[in-house]
């Protein structure tokens, strides 16, 4: 079975934000700055006009192997789909915003046009044809590389074993599937990564899904 996730090269984002207009149209999210599947946080540094600096950090769902927001859903809305996908069932969801608030990534909305809440599904709908999301065929710099992390082949693994990863608030232990390359260029790194950043490699970290995805409870998953 398939388990779907993404890497990102957060060094070469350039803040177009096509990759959030093409998750758009492809979904048809609701128009509006607070009404987002992916987005593009960023943080401002510097002590003076002369090393002011912007950091631009993509984000989105980060579909977790352990996700909070399917515990604490009271009505199964929020469930595991084929591929590790978290998604939610609209015709469930009774917007309780039990999931929002659980959610360690702020990474979901309520819908009004849906009476729902939504957030990111990997546009699922389209990996069978195009074998990727929108956003990471649109974007220019190729920020974005998603894939399968149980096809040993795949685009994904092959640069997970290549380079070293760190995850958002890790102490959370939801094991997220949203992985940010170390950048290549250490000053970069040093700028953007912060103190405390734990770094993995994908052969450490991999033992540590599957142990998670073992203990997954069986009424978690849903077709």
């Amino acid at each position: 079975m398939a388990n779907y996730a993404m890497a990102l090269e957060y060094q070469n984002c350039i803040d177009c934000r096509a990759c959030e207009v093409a998750c758009k149209d492809e979904n048809g999210v609701m128009l509006g700055a607070d009404k987002q599947r992916i987005w593009v946080g960023i943080v401002e540094g510097g002590n003076s006009l002369a090393d002011m600096f912007l950091n631009f950090y993509p984000s989105q769902c980060n579909h977790c192997e352990d996700a909070p927001c399917v515990t604490v859903c009271p009505t199964g809305a929020s469930h595991f789909a084929e591929g590790g996908i978290v998604k939610v069932d609209y015709d469930m969801c009774i917007i309780c915003k039990g999931c929002m608030e659980a959610c360690p990534y702020e990474a979901r909305f309520v819908d009004e046009t849906k009476h729902a809440v939504d957030k990111c599904t990997f546009c699922d709908g389209r990996i069978q044809e195009y074998g990727t999301t929108a956003c990471s065929a649109t974007c220019p710099t190729k920020v974005r590389t998603f894939g399968d992390l149980e096809d040993e082949n795949s685009d994904i693994v092959q640069l997970l074993n290549e380079r070293e990863f760190f995850v958002l608030k890790e102490d959370e232990d939801t094991m997220p599937k949203l992985f940010y390359l170390v950048p290549e260029d250490e000053e970069f790194a040093k700028r953007t990564m912060g103190d405390g950043i734990k770094t993995h490699n994908w052969s450490e970290f991999k033992a540590k899904y599957e142990a998670v995805a073992n203990e997954k409870k069986p009424e978690w998953k849903k077709a």
